[in-house]
């Protein structure tokens, strides 16, 4: 009879350690074999009750730092890697983000897997981990997205992949102390794996070496009266003109979201399409030293910053290390940036290539004053709608939804910066701040003003559909 209670004993602390408490108070007697068949009963019962996730530590429990550090290091990168234009950059963001969310879903209590939910991606698609064993969530969203870096960044310099592997390196150590090396093994691998799926995932849109085809040679832009032609002072061909065919994760996200026809190409200068030339070409010749602050503090340009998504995901960064948030709520914010912002460009390029139309620069050398030059220099796309405000209106309601629409914060994004005056700038809301982000492309000469309100609508929209036609919840 003592040999059943201790096999009984072993059984029990085997599948649920708490059900020892039970017997604690009957090994020190004789046990009748029908209450021990009844402990076992029990036993069985509270294991299969258990959550699909385990029962050991949450996602909700880990500190948001990994994530943080790792989309640091992301942006730096995007801003020295070559061909990472702003929709590239925005794409690598986005699965980045989605595969970091993947990795920790069934570590975060009560979370929704993204399969079956965003275009391409299944509901099977997404390994799940194994059942009543431990995973340090913070190991697995480490090696998860130090592999998805690698993967989406692949022309990176010998030097920032070596980053990779020295940020990805030192977080494993310093997250790994006191853990058993089963464990380790368990949460590395499984992240791989997961990098590995979403990576894969990430191909099916056709545009895994967009950064090799900014400028594809098979483009003709299409000529006409008001269309748009090449732009001083480099007058390069037309970047991704392709990219508003890209997949969108929600498919609304590019069927709803365009806005309404531009106002009509006129040369009269009593026409409304004069006069928004007109308020382009004052606003640049009468620019104010705060105006040209802030059109160079959201100019975000390729090779000098992680472009302008890169903002957004800056901002996110800044929140969250604020909040001093957990990483579960850290994954589900970057997966919703991302994907609202790499949703914003493929929106906004199916729009700036159905209308091609002319830029402000264009505009008024030929119709106004032969001898202007914007403050910026205009990038190489059609004008409408802008880029930036359609970006930032996107990343304002996802921010706005998870955080509040009166929540007060200071963007230090460029606060490091000698060749600009990055010095940090106050919001009471990341709606002011998207505000200013659109207006200051007025300021930099690169965008009349219907491009800019237009946008912001366009990218409310964007992020109205990611917040409200996801659930990250079950």
């Amino acid at each position: 009879m003592v040999g059943i209670s201790r096999r009984l004993h072993f059984f029990l602390s085997t599948f649920h350690k708490p059900i020892i408490h039970l017997l604690k108070p009957f090994c020190m007697q004789k046990l009748s074999l029908k209450l021990m068949f009844i402990l076992l009963f029990i036993a069985l019962v509270m294991n299969s009750c258990r959550k699909d996730d385990t029962d050991f530590t949450d996602a909700q429990e880990y500190s948001s730092e990994v994530a943080n550090k790792w989309f640091d290091l992301t942006r730096k990168i995007t801003k020295e890697t070559p061909g990472f234009s702003p929709p590239v950059s925005a794409r690598a963001y986005a699965y980045t983000a989605i595969a970091l969310y993947e990795a920790i879903e069934n570590g975060a209590a009560g979370n929704r897997s993204l399969g079956g939910q965003i275009n391409g991606l299944s509901a099977s698609a997404v390994t799940k981990p194994l059942l009543s064993v431990e995973y340090r969530w913070d190991l697995v969203a480490n090696s998860c997205t130090a592999d998805m870096v690698r993967k989406l960044y692949a022309p990176a310099t010998a030097a920032n992949k070596a980053s990779i592997d020295s940020l990805e390196l030192a977080l494993e150590q310093a997250l790994s102390v006191g853990i058993d090396v089963e464990v380790i093994d368990r949460s590395v691998n499984y992240g791989k794996l997961i990098a590995s799926e979403i990576y894969n995932y990430s191909v099916t849109d056709g545009q895994d070496k967009g950064y090799q085809s900014n400028f594809p040679t098979s483009y003709t832009p299409p000529s006409g009266t008001g269309l748009w032609i090449p732009t001083p002072p480099a007058y390069q061909a037309a970047l991704q003109p392709y990219w508003g065919n890209v997949r969108p994760f929600i498919s609304a996200n590019v069927t709803t979201t365009q806005p309404q026809d531009p106002i009509a190409f006129s040369e009269d200068p009593t026409s409304a399409f004069y006069a928004q030339a007109l308020e382009v070409y004052e606003t640049v010749e009468g620019l104010t030293p705060e105006q040209e602050v802030i059109a160079n503090f959201w100019s975000d340009d390729p090779g000098k910053t992680g472009t302008p998504p890169g903002h957004s995901i800056a901002i996110a960064t800044q929140v969250l290390r604020a909040q001093n948030a957990n990483l579960a709520l850290a994954a589900e914010i970057y997966a919703k940036i991302g994907m609202a912002v790499h949703d914003a460009f493929v929106s906004c390029w199916r729009c700036k290539y159905h209308y091609n139309l002319m830029r402000p620069v264009t505009y008024i050398q030929s119709y106004i004053d032969p001898a202007f030059t914007s403050l910026l220099t205009t990038p190489p796309f059609p004008e409408y709608t802008s880029g930036h405000s359609v970006q930032s209106g996107a990343s304002a309601v996802v921010l706005s939804e998870m955080f509040g629409y009166n929540y007060a914060f200071t963007d230090s994004t460029h606060a490091a910066r000698t060749d600009i005056d990055g010095t940090p700038r106050h919001f009471n809301s990341f709606f002011e701040a998207a505000d200013e982000a659109a207006v200051s492309r007025l300021y930099g000469g690169i965008h009349y003003r219907q491009a800019i309100d237009e946008g912001i609508l366009q990218g409310r929209k964007i992020g109205e559909n990611i917040t409200q036609m996801l659930s990250f919840k079950q």
